[in-house]
């Protein structure tokens, strides 16, 4: 009698096959078969038959297929092949009957023989175990418990096979295997030692690209059903085939260790890393409409040629290049590198450290990149990065090599990848300024100028069509706001619909809600970049950067953090500092210290306002509004009192103030005048937005406390449009209740027609500036405490 589980369930006897019958005989047939020699319970039995819809007569049914069974055997010369017991059935098999035995008769002949390092005699067991397979075991039942059961043969299947497969690597077999791998993969997508047995048997047989290409997919696979990355060995041999290690090399290079021997035996010493010379150049490919960055570009340069041809140096020279998301840091970087690798002839090393991603890549990881692209074999690279940082010195000691680290987070994650060579040379692109790093040398990437911005579209979508829209252009690359990345990102959309117009694309940017959506080209995507550094700082920091999307206003001062939180100034300050770090924000040329002012992007502000609508519901937004306007408030009263030695404005409003801490506010309003100057287009915005949520008297109260600097520095135009604003938000019933609320509309009033017969005057003399002396508001003293009278 013969047994078949490793595929159809098949029973042999006589070399003919048998009709095993009805299903439920075949399930119980199954079983018995599956713990072979064993006994198997009729509980089992009946779950296997019916799951867990037990009818009454299950127990009946079981024993009537049993019964049947031995029948079967029994006319076919196998009479007592069943065994019965109390509590179930055995069926007896002899040794070479069943083939899921056979299998693993043979694996345990493959690991012996493997042991022994006879490994052709291991892989002819394992490939005899393979050839008993006749597809998947037991195809065709349906039963949930054989299902289980099932699951474990397949995957001893595969081991074996993935086991047999490595073994032929080790003995050059790799063009054999190409097909059987791609078959492989393709049944099992999720086995990533498999994806990369096939990476490695396409890289020896000469299919480099290829075997990139099975890589990308992996992690696109992995990604997609999984939501992680490839494992470790696996990115690291996408690495090694990416450099062209030689420890990838066909196994059996006789000669060479013939050679090896003979050194040894006249005395000759090995280096440690037998391939010390090997030279890597692992830069990637320059930008070919590089534009722009000559000043920026020829520093550089300076700096590195000087380093190059400098034997008394002492130091590393390290070059921190800092900017914003898409400002083109790594453009500069790679471009500025492959003008100066003739200077650096052992080499050039390159590593993404992806530090705008929530998990950067570890110092250990780019380390064993390094060593394996220097020469150094797998298994002779240390476990611990402080090891793989002295070795990776030690390689590098007396060697010019130019070491590029693109996109850095932080110091730590730098540190141990400089070398302490002087002959080397360090080029680091990061988001954050890397202060810690002892003498770095900090170069900041701005934006490009309007001339700059059209000479990249130019390049990218043809100097014609741009010439023949200029204006188009210079409107598109304001909406780009100059970034070099949208700048490319727009240039290549339009070259790829030619029957596209610029001002037709234009008119898809101006829509603000759907900028960084059209914005997007391919892999490139300016969300995405910005998106990546957003989540890269801590939860209260992206809640303030939300926030500061409510300001109507592009500029704003340190404090309104504050009052947006609702904290304590310092440490909203340093959440502040997070996001100027991390370029989602940046410092303006305003002032210093707590005068410090900071503005957004045009593009980053889209983002966060895109934030601000997803994550912050709106009561938490108007709440967050009303500090800052509260806040204001309080230091336009601060700053009046201190300007005029009293409170003259007599009529305030019970809108809500939000009070700061008295030491800030000293230094804030110490100069009145010039801090109302600083906060304009934040009092202007402010009674905008005041308007517009509903915060009446606060509208009404910051329009009249502005009048203290729109009267002394001139502003008649913010006046009249301020107390048009103001008065235009009167209630329902036209005048408010209580006389403090009719004050307030009176003042408001006459102040518009002082600024509507200022901007007059001043029309008439020319456009000149013309004011009284200090407290003097066009004729009559600022402190009158009635209604002024106007005398030109």
């Amino acid at each position: 009698m013969e047994y078949r589980i490793l595929g159809p369930l098949e029973v042999i006897a006589d070399g003919r096959r048998l009709d095993l019958g009805a299903p439920r005989q075949q399930v119980v047939l199954s079983c018995l078969l599956l713990e072979a020699n064993r006994m198997v319970t009729i509980g089992r039995l009946t779950d296997a038959i019916y799951g867990e819809d037990l009818p009454s007569t299950s127990r009946a049914q079981v024993q009537i297929c049993i019964s049947s069974l031995r029948r079967l055997f029994a006319a076919n010369g196998g009479p007592d092949v069943i065994a019965t017991h109390s509590q179930g059935y055995t069926l007896r098999v002899a040794e070479g009957e069943l083939d899921s035995q056979n299998f693993e008769g043979l694996l345990n002949q493959a690991r012996q023989a493997r042991e022994g390092h006879r490994l052709e005699d291991a892989v002819r067991h394992y490939r005899e175990a393979l050839a008993l397979w006749r597809g998947p075991a037991l195809d065709g039942q349906e039963s949930r418990l054989v299902q289980g059961a099932v699951g474990r043969l397949s995957e001893r299947r595969i081991n074996a096979n993935e086991d047999c497969v490595e073994l032929e690597l080790e003995l050059g077999r790799h063009h054999e295997l190409v097909g059987e791998l791609s078959e492989l993969v393709e049944e099992h997508p999720l086995r990533e030692r498999l994806r990369g047995q096939l990476m490695l048997a396409l890289y020896r047989s000469g299919r480099q690209a290829e075997a990139l290409t099975v890589y990308r997919r992996a992690r696109q696979t992995m990604i997609d059903e999984l939501g992680i990355e490839p494992n470790e060995s696996l990115q690291q041999l996408e690495y090694a085939i990416l450099t062209s290690d030689e420890s990838l090399d066909p196994p059996g290079r006789q000669q060479q260790q013939q050679q090896q021997q003979q050194s040894q035996r006249h005395g000759e010493t090995q280096e440690a890393p037998a391939a010390r010379r090997t030279v890597p150049h692992l830069l990637p490919t320059d930008i070919a409409d590089f534009t722009g960055r000559i000043k920026l570009v020829e520093a550089i340069r300076r700096q590195l040629t000087f380093a190059a041809e400098d034997r008394q140096r002492l130091a590393v020279p390290v070059i921190a290049i800092v900017g914003k998301p898409g400002i083109g840091k790594s453009t500069i970087a790679v471009h500025v590198s492959h003008s100066v690798a003739g200077r650096y002839e052992d080499g050039q090393l390159f590593a993404d450290l992806h530090g705008g991603e929530s998990h950067p890549v570890g110092s250990g990881q780019v380390l064993e990149r390094f060593l394996r692209a220097l020469g150094v074999p797998g298994n002779a690279i240390p476990d611990g990065v402080d090891e793989r940082a002295e070795m990776y010195r030690g390689l590098l000691s007396g060697r010019k090599v130019l070491i590029v680290l693109d996109d850095a987070r932080s110091e730590s994650q730098v540190l141990p990848l400089l070398p302490g060579n002087p002959e080397a040379a360090v080029i680091i692109t990061s988001r954050s300024r890397l202060a810690g790093l002892p003498g770095a040398a900090h170069l900041d990437v701005g934006l490009f100028d309007s001339r700059q911005s059209v000479d990249l579209l130019s390049r990218i979508a043809g100097v014609e069509r741009v010439q023949a829209e200029r204006e188009s252009a210079a409107e598109l690359a304001d909406l780009c706001g100059h970034l070099p990345l949208a700048l490319r990102i727009a240039g290549a959309r339009l070259a790829a619909r030619p029957h596209w117009t610029i001002d037709q694309l234009v008119g898809r940017l101006e829509d603000e809600t759907r900028r960084l959506d059209e914005l997007k080209h391919g892999d490139l995507g300016i969300r995405a970049s910005i998106s990546l550094t957003y989540e890269s700082v801590s939860e209260d920091a992206r809640r303030l950067f939300r926030r500061l999307a409510i300001l109507e206003s592009r500029h704003f001062s340190g404090w309104v953090a504050a009052a947006l939180l609702d904290c304590h100034p310092s440490d909203a300050q340093d959440l502040l500092d997070d996001l100027a770090d991390s370029q989602l924000v940046e410092t303006t040329d305003a002032g210093y210290g707590v005068h410090s002012q900071y503005r957004f992007h045009d593009l980053i502000h889209v983002f966060a306002r895109e934030r601000l609508a997803g994550e912050e519901a709106i009561a938490d937004r108007n709440a967050a509004l009303e500090r800052v306007l509260g806040g204001l408030l309080f230091l336009t009263g601060e700053a009046h009192r201190r300007e005029y030695g009293g409170d003259y404005v007599q009529v305030h409003s019970d809108a809500p103030r939000w009070p700061l801490p008295a030491r800030l506010v000293e230094k804030l309003v110490m100069a009145p005048l010039p801090w109302y100057e600083r906060e304009r287009l934040t009092l202007v915005s402010g009674i905008r937005q005041a308007a517009q949520a509903g915060f009446v008297e606060l509208c009404w109260d910051l329009a009249i406390s502005a009048v203290t600097l729109f009267e002394s520095r001139i502003y008649f135009d913010d006046w009249r449009e301020t107390h048009q604003v103001a008065l235009a938000r009167r209630p329902a019933g036209g005048r408010p209740q209580g006389t403090g609320g009719d004050a307030l509309l009176d003042r408001l009033a006459v102040h518009r027609r002082a600024a509507l017969r200022g901007r007059a005057a001043r029309l008439r003399v020319g456009g000149r500036a013309v004011r009284g002396g200090r407290g003097t508001t066009w004729g009559w003293p600022s402190s009158s405490a009635t209604s002024p009278s106007w005398t030109g």
